[in-house]
């Protein structure tokens, strides 16, 4: 193997660059071959795949070998967690018992950039017999994965942003980015939304915004510090600090919230020098705490706190009964904010 030369930072970003403004042209081909619209062309291939996955019964399946498999498992996370029920098969896996996961009805999604790729076009009958549409992304029309296929998305490029023009590289990203309009396209015809997504995306950060519910994160029973109007002022401050909460709620004898005493309030008291002994609760309460419900949304709770510049509310039902208590820290640990 020759020596390899010296590195050379100007060439470095120079070919960074013109891998960019490659595989951008490629993109931007993609573009212009589908402006000329739905009703011929590359433009009518596209619809016309759009609407036999939304029209699909089943699932979307997705296969490629090699580099296209690569981003065929890409295309199929993609539509999965954007309304289009997918998943990929192997096709050499698909050759040795895994075809059996294709039912009729089905829509086969099969990637291959020449075409030609032998570990797809030996499954061509099978599929054929198992009453399948196939859509096909190819660079190449004339293919024979092309000339089989229901529906043809071309995703051809001038050129390869490899500088020997041999390892996949603008070709991959046109498959792709076809891979992605296709799911936006059906996430736009399935009216699909951001609650939609969060239930496929239970632990990421928008499905903990949309999913987490008040009740899931809240103190609740004997962790909730409450006190009545009449307890004297040793039983409040017992009640606040051994719950941990820094307030205690004041409510009435339908355990209603009617008042809030937090760990402020005591050093506002004790800085005007107030005689502590002999307070009631119900004397030192401040009125009207910030309340939510418990099926409101984390979020909502966050909000309501920053909105007040507070780091605790009330939690209470449909009637108005104290339930629980929240706070900042609840949230940060459940990274809702």
């Amino acid at each position: 193997m020759p020596a390899a030369p010296a590195f050379d930072a100007a060439r470095v970003l120079a070919l960074a660059a013109r891998t960019f403004e490659i595989e951008a042209r490629g993109l931007l081909g993609l573009a212009e071959r589908l402006a000329a619209g739905a009703d011929s062309g590359e433009g009518a291939c596209f619809a016309r795949a759009v609407a036999a996955m939304l029209a699909c019964r089943g699932r979307v399946v997705v296969m490629g070998i090699g580099k296209s498999g690569h981003v065929g498992r890409k295309i199929a996370a993609t539509l999965a967690s954007t309304g289009t029920p997918a998943f990929f098969v192997h096709p050499a896996e698909a050759g040795h018992g895994d075809l059996g996961m294709v039912q009729p009805g089905d829509v086969v999604l099969a990637l291959s950039n020449s075409g030609e790729s032998d570990e797809l076009l030996a499954l061509l009958p099978a599929l054929r017999r198992t009453g399948i549409t196939l859509v096909a992304i190819t660079g190449a029309a004339q293919s024979t994965l092309a000339q089989h296929a229901d529906i043809a998305l071309s995703s051809a490029v001038d050129e390869e942003a490899c500088p020997l023009q041999l390892a996949p590289t603008a070709s991959t990203t046109a498959q792709l980015a076809l891979g992605d309009a296709l799911a936006v396209a059906l996430l736009d015809a399935r009216g699909f939304r951001e609650e939609d997504f969060a239930r496929s995306h239970p632990g990421g950060t928008l499905g903990r915004k949309l999913l987490m519910r008040v009740a899931d994160l809240m103190r609740s029973g004997d962790a909730v510090p409450s006190v009545t109007p009449g307890a004297d002022f040793g039983e409040l401050l017992r009640e606040m600090t051994g719950k941990g909460l820094g307030f205690a709620a004041v409510v009435d004898d339908a355990a209603r919230p009617i008042g809030i005493f937090t760990d402020g309030d005591l050093r506002r008291l004790i800085e005007r020098g107030a005689e502590l002994r002999g307070l009631v609760a119900g004397g030192v309460m401040h009125r009207g705490p910030q309340l939510v419900r418990a099926e409101a949304l984390a979020v909502d709770a966050a909000e309501v706190m920053e909105q007040h510049r507070i780091t605790s509310v009330l939690v209470v039902d449909e009637g108005g009964r104290l339930v629980g208590a929240l706070n900042s820290n609840d949230l940060m640990r459940a990274k809702v904010i």
